[in-house]
């Protein structure tokens, strides 16, 4: 099963085009360690162990695949880890079944192929139940060390992949208490730690809109990465938990604590965010709720394994189902612009001309343009600088755009957004500039999903 995750997630790794974020890997990663220092004092400070681990795996190459390739192997560790779960909480079908939900999920695909670090940040979360199943069935210290390293793991990984950890409390037992909350506060320092620096940086997610409760009737498609299989197996997780929580038997006799445990970490993420982004800023973004998938799996895995007969063909009909009812969404998700910022289309679109400018609407945008293009590119005319901000992902920039197209006739110009978002109002102040230095729209063109990118060619009038 983890052999199947793990090349589910790759099988994407190399079609869908690297997004904005993924670049800001690269650039972060690129840097010295003294540089990617400096640039966690502004932004990202909360990714800077991924960055520090992508930083010496990057000493490798800096190709799709290559940097994509650990969190297809983070799929594989969650998918065994949950698999094992699974077979110490009820059985080995159950923990078969569920690792091979997991598996087929479109979510999975998408950030196993994604070089940012969700996939470890589920792999981690995987990790942490099953050290802590582990600790309460035999208490020992070295196993309650191993748990907190595994804490420590969830806690580095991601900032609010935290947000599973309350649900760890339900499997709390006065036996086993002291030792457990100990290795729990040990595990979660790097959370104090990183959250201090992500409170600090709050104006780098400026841009993610207030959200209300209205957000939770999407996250069972958030968390399965496909809407009608995501609703179904919701709707099995549910039952799951319902069977565990009526369970008698079974070789961890789990009961009542682990379905709480189970059902904590499936609902506990979206709405502690949501709490999180109404009592302190604006945070809910549907990717960092990822660590929920592993849950979501589980549960419906137990809700097939726990029926009096025929497991083995409900549990296939699930997954033919689910193959079905995914197929359009895993499609998408391994489409060129799977990742909704194509810049190779964009490239494609350039047709340039010798002595052709280009200006970029978002400075970083600056990166995949140098990543990615193999012929001719019209002349940086803004570019100040070969290395990034020290203090960011954009690039030092010449402020005098007319005088740095004085004697050109056309002038490329790329933004992230909507054709609208760039040539109306004021939203992308590069292009105003451009229109102000004697130019006009010629043609614009923008690729297919939001936001994507839009580029758009000026010619002097």
């Amino acid at each position: 099963m983890a052999l199947l995750a793990g090349g589910a997630a790759f099988s994407g790794t190399g079609s869908a085009t690297l997004n904005g974020d993924e670049l800001a890997t690269i650039s972060a990663a690129s840097r010295s360690l003294s540089g990617m220092w400096e640039l966690a004092q502004h932004i990202d400070g909360h990714f800077l162990p991924y960055y520090l681990f992508m930083h010496f795996w990057a000493q490798a190459g800096t190709a799709e695949l290559w940097l994509r390739l650990p969190s297809a192997v983070a799929i594989g560790v969650a998918a065994w880890f949950l698999a094992d779960l699974g077979r110490r909480l009820h059985s080995t079908r159950a923990g078969v079944i569920a690792a091979a939900i997991f598996a087929i999920l479109p979510s999975v695909s998408y950030f196993g192929a994604f070089a940012r670090p969700y996939a470890f940040a589920a792999a981690a979360v995987v990790f942490s139940f099953w050290t802590l199943h582990r600790a309460l069935e035999h208490p020992a210290g070295r196993r309650w060390v191993i748990y907190g390293v595994a804490v420590a793991l969830v806690c580095s990984t991601h900032l609010f992949a935290v947000l599973v950890l309350p649900a760890h409390l339900a499997l709390a037992r006065r036996a086993a208490l002291l030792p457990m909350l100990a290795a729990l506060t040990a595990g979660c320092v790097p959370a104090a730690v990183l959250g201090l620096i992500g409170y600090g940086e709050r104006h780098a997610i400026s841009w993610i809109p207030q959200r209300g409760p209205e957000v939770w009737l999407k996250f069972p498609k958030m968390a399965a990465g496909t809407a009608g299989f995501g609703l179904l197996l919701f709707t099995m997780a549910l039952a799951g938990a319902a069977l565990l929580w009526t369970a008698r038997r079974g070789p961890a006799q789990a009961g009542r604590p682990w379905a709480f445990a189970l059902a904590g970490w499936l609902i506990l993420p979206p709405l502690l965010l949501l709490a999180v982004s109404q009592l302190v800023t604006p945070v809910y973004v549907d990717r960092y709720l990822f660590v929920t998938a592993p849950a979501l799996a589980l549960l419906a895995g137990l809700a097939v394994a726990a029926l009096p007969r025929f497991h083995v063909v409900a549990g296939v009909a699930v997954l033919v189902l689910g193959c079905v009812l995914s197929f359009q969404d895993h499609v998408d998700v391994r489409d060129e612009n799977g990742r909704f910022e194509n810049i190779p289309w964009a490239l494609r679109v350039i047709k340039a001309e010798p002595e052709d400018a280009i200006v970029y609407g978002q400075s970083q945008l600056r990166t995949g343009f140098e990543y990615y293009a193999d012929s001719l590119m019209p002349v940086d005319v803004l570019k100040a600088g070969d290395a990034p901000s020290p203090d960011g992902f954009g690039y030092p920039e010449r402020s005098d755009v007319s005088a740095a197209l004085e004697g050109l006739q056309r002038v490329w110009v790329v933004w992230r957004g909507t054709k609208a978002s760039g040539l109306e109002g004021d939203g992308i102040a590069r292009v105003g500039e451009v229109q102000r230095a004697g130019f006009e729209l010629s043609v614009a063109k923008h690729s297919a999903d939001l936001p994507g990118l839009t580029v758009a060619l000026f010619t002097r009038r």
